[in-house]
């Protein structure tokens, strides 16, 4: 990683809050504290989805229908680049039938009234 501690540590702490509130606990308007508020998603095979209403609707919509019940999110690398950061990184989805998804994922990261949020999120799986 080369972005300083605290950086990562405001990272991890935001991905934490999607991994618990958004995932785990499928409090769906925590997406307000985990993306801008005109935060982009490019999910696999599905139109790009603007705005934080839209995401959480999505989120809602994926989480269930899935029946995801958890997530795990770890960076790879994540870099300063200008006034945001890119992390690049995996993740690892559970489901109620006791499978998981690997997934690969690009976060561009911006800061939003003080705090660091996913302001363009892009995965697919790794099969």
């Amino acid at each position: 990683m080369t972005i300083p501690e605290s950086l990562a540590s405001a990272l991890r702490s935001v991905n934490q809050t999607f991994e618990t509130s958004v995932i785990k606990s499928r409090d769906f308007d925590s997406v307000d504290r985990v993306y801008t508020n005109n935060a982009r998603i490019l999910p696999p095979g599905a139109d790009l989805i603007e705005g934080r209403g839209a995401i959480a609707e999505f989120w809602r919509q994926a989480v269930t229908g899935l029946n995801v019940l958890g997530a795990t999110l770890t960076t790879v690398d994540a870099r300063m680049m200008g006034e945001c950061i890119l992390e690049v990184g995996r993740a690892e989805l559970q489901l109620a039938n006791g499978q998981s998804v690997s997934l690969k994922y690009v976060v561009e990261w911006q800061r939003e009234d003080g705090a660091w949020k996913w302001h363009t999120d892009i995965w697919n799986t790794n099969s």
